[in-house]
């Protein structure tokens, strides 16, 4: 059984999907990471991205240089979009097969763009950790110290917080303390071992 874990920038996906590992054991897929790994120096991906952006999204390492790209595409739809339609299929492809090697009796695919990329279609559940656009903006100025239209913008390619709830088997809301978000988590932990075992809850 795969469970999509998705919420907006800023939610709390990292710190529900380190209570699932770490506490229980559960083998955890992350897209971010994924995309990380499809650009890596040396790769097709980094390549054609260099040959439609140019050597400005590139560090003096040979690193992609994602604050930049970053820029590029949150100011630009299109090129947004030119990226995505070149990164999404090879994302896949590597969540597929670390998805293939999970040992738990259930595994987490987290990702920010599970609704948006049709992610959600390789998941038998999807779970929304929620709170509001005020406490999105607020922990993400904070965490990453960009400005708030930067974080907008982002958020304005994310799904709406309806358009994720829409989807929704499971609801965490993380408006409270660290002690009350893993206490939702342990109560998921239950029902999905329960679902895994073929128990209706």
């Amino acid at each position: 059984m795969i469970i999509g874990l998705t919420g907006g920038i800023g939610s709390g996906k990292s710190a529900v999907a380190l209570r699932f590992a770490v506490k229980h054991g559960i083998h955890v897929v992350d897209a971010d990471l994924k995309s990380r790994v499809v650009v890596e120096p040396g790769r097709t991906a980094l390549q054609a991205i260099v040959d439609h952006f140019g050597e400005t999204v590139v560090q003096a390492s040979g690193e992609l240089d994602r604050a930049a790209l970053r820029d590029r595409i949150f100011s630009d739809p299109q090129e947004r979009l030119w990226l995505e339609a070149l990164l999404h299929p090879l994302i896949r492809k590597e969540i597929v097969t670390d998805l293939a090697s999970a040992q738990s009796t259930y595994a987490l695919l987290v990702s920010p763009l599970l609704v948006e990329s049709g992610q959600h279609l390789m998941t038998d559940r999807v779970l929304v950790v929620d709170v509001s656009e005020e406490t999105q903006l607020l922990r993400t100025t904070l965490r990453d110290n960009v400005p708030q239209q930067q974080i907008k913008a982002i958020m304005q390619a994310q799904a709406t917080r309806e358009e994720r709830l829409k989807h929704a088997h499971d609801v965490v809301s993380n408006d409270q303390d660290l002690a009350a978000l893993h206490k939702q988590v342990d109560v998921l932990h239950q029902r999905y071992l329960s679902l895994a075992a073929g128990e209706n809850t």
